[in-house]
């Protein structure tokens, strides 16, 4: 359905944002001809490549206001309506009629999740997907069991969560089996995500993909170690880059009371950084992470998306430093 203005929609190009799409275009909450903006996941400050005007509608996805907020507001000061649904670290929220929030950064939601809730629900098997894809898999499995999932299905949508968020991270579009726009399109026309595993032909090439990538990536060792944290520094190869979000996931599982950071280096020079957090670790993951330039997050699951060569001690100073015991009372009970 055409309209006469025009419908913009930025998403994270992560499981997170992309079930959030989907669910909100199976539910027929965006046009048919949208304008998609997105990008591998650490690609965030997407608000600057909209330049929606009055009239215009922009739903956004799953990417942080407080590294957005100066488009936001230059969107809103041209007279486009904002959609906002998002888990991360806000900073101040616009008090605009234009504006309308539906941003949570409790640690057990992600933004398929408040989509979900804001849908009420049409669309949950992809609001279970995003979950298991952003690491969530209590939340995950409680909204399964809420809907009387069987253990096959639960299994398949976490499988599949699994490699939607792995497709989304490198340093570039090369790195990634498909750029998230993309999938995007090969997603929508399944309602069910357990017809898109059975059927479609980039499910078996995403699930080949990370097999061969996973086997490359056993046997890491911590770079550097401490009581409450373990530091790893990955090479510089594609597959590193394109692993680093779910290994660092696999680990945080491996080594539940303990802080995970996971050093990735970055084709171009540099290296990005992805950290985990336990419940009851001394601080929250976006804010140890918001101490560098490029960092943020949630607050149990977070980044910095460039660190040059010579700030790799300080990192891990302050990690290890900062994180001396990660869960004292859980360390206790074992």
């Amino acid at each position: 359905m055409a309209t006469e203005w025009t419908d913009y929609c930025a998403f994270n190009g992560d499981a997170d944002g992309l079930c959030a799409l989907q669910q909100l275009r199976l539910a027929g909450e965006l046009s048919d001809d949208v304008r998609l903006v997105s990008g591998v996941k650490r690609d965030i400050d997407l608000l600057r490549r909209v330049q929606a005007g009055r009239g215009d509608r922009v739903t956004v996805l799953d990417i942080s206001h407080s590294q957005n907020r100066d488009d936001t507001q230059r969107l809103l000061e041209a007279g486009a309506r904002l959609r906002y649904f998002d888990h991360h670290h806000a900073g101040e929220v616009p008090q605009h009629p234009a504006f309308e929030s539906y941003i949570d950064t409790a640690a057990n939601v992600c933004t398929s999740l408040l989509v979900d809730r804001y849908l009420q629900g049409q669309h949950y098997r992809w609001a279970v997907v995003a979950a298991f894809g952003d690491g969530m898999a209590g939340p995950a499995r409680a909204l399964a069991e809420r809907h009387g999932l069987a253990t096959a299905e639960v299994a398949a949508l976490e499988e599949l969560g699994l490699l939607l968020n792995y497709n989304a991270y490198g340093d570039s579009l090369a790195d990634l089996h498909f750029d998230p726009v993309a999938l995007a399109a090969e997603l929508l026309p399944y309602s069910d995500p357990l017809a898109f595993a059975l059927h479609s032909p980039s499910f078996v090439r995403l699930r080949a993909g990370y097999a061969v990538d996973m086997v490359a990536a056993q046997g890491q060792q911590p770079w550097r170690e401490g009581p409450g944290a373990l530091l790893y520094r990955l090479p510089a190869e594609a597959w590193s880059r394109r692993v680093n979000g779910v290994l660092a996931n696999q680990l945080a599982v491996a080594e539940p009371c303990k802080v995970i950071g996971l050093l990735s280096a970055k084709a171009g020079g540099g290296w990005s950084f992805s950290l985990r957090v336990p419940a009851g670790a001394e601080f929250p993951a976006d804010e140890f992470c918001r101490g560098f330039a490029t960092g943020g997050g949630r607050a149990r699951a977070a980044g910095i998306n460039h660190l040059d060569d010579d700030g790799l001690d300080q990192l891990a100073d302050r990690l290890l430093s900062g994180y001396p015991r990660a869960v004292a009372q859980q360390e206790t009970q074992q």
